[in-house]
């Protein structure tokens, strides 16, 4: 990398229509609930139905929300990441280990510096009856890898059940 290059990498996005059922099925118990509510009795299973409805549609809007704000940047004295709730910057020297590991979706990368360390995931698609429905993690992430491998300097020290561990040599 050149001394003033930055590069700018963003995880895909996937489609917001999970998030928009799954609030609207929540808005649709809430109602049921209510008119439950003005029999005077709601059984125990109605409430848990509820709140999973809940759970489910803030957790899919965090998860959302986060990946609308993960970034890495790859600069000439390290590497920096954001997702929203985390900031990590770590100089290519901080950088101690990395490993690259199976992930039902594409792979998963965990870069681990001294005192902090972050993940992210390769692009990998999400299939239903064989045909694609959405791309998932960062279209660019084999890059990241190899930049993240070429500036650290780090070598490849085990190999296991498709899962790989770099270290310092």
């Amino acid at each position: 990398m050149s001394a003033k290059e930055t590069q700018e990498f963003r995880p895909e996005l996937l489609s917001r229509r999970g998030e928009g059922t799954a609030w609207a099925l929540a808005l649709v118990a809430s109602v049921g609930m209510w008119l439950l509510n003005r029999n005077g009795y709601i059984p125990s299973w109605a409430w848990i139905f509820w709140a999973f409805l809940f759970f489910s549609g803030i957790s899919i809007s965090l998860g959302n929300w986060l990946d609308r704000n993960t970034v890495i940047w790859l600069r000439a004295d390290g590497i920096r990441f954001e997702n929203g709730l985390r900031q990590v910057r770590l100089s290519w020297s901080e950088v101690q280990k990395v490993a690259v590991l199976p992930a039902r979706i594409g792979k998963s990368v965990q870069v681990i510096g001294e005192k902090s360390h972050f993940g992210f995931k390769t692009i990998g698609e999400v299939q239903f009856q064989g045909e694609v429905r959405g791309r998932t993690g960062f279209p660019d992430g084999q890059k990241i890898l190899d930049v993240i491998l070429r500036e650290t300097g780090l070598v490849l020290v085990e190999e296991s059940n498709n899962a790989y561990y770099y270290a310092r040599g």
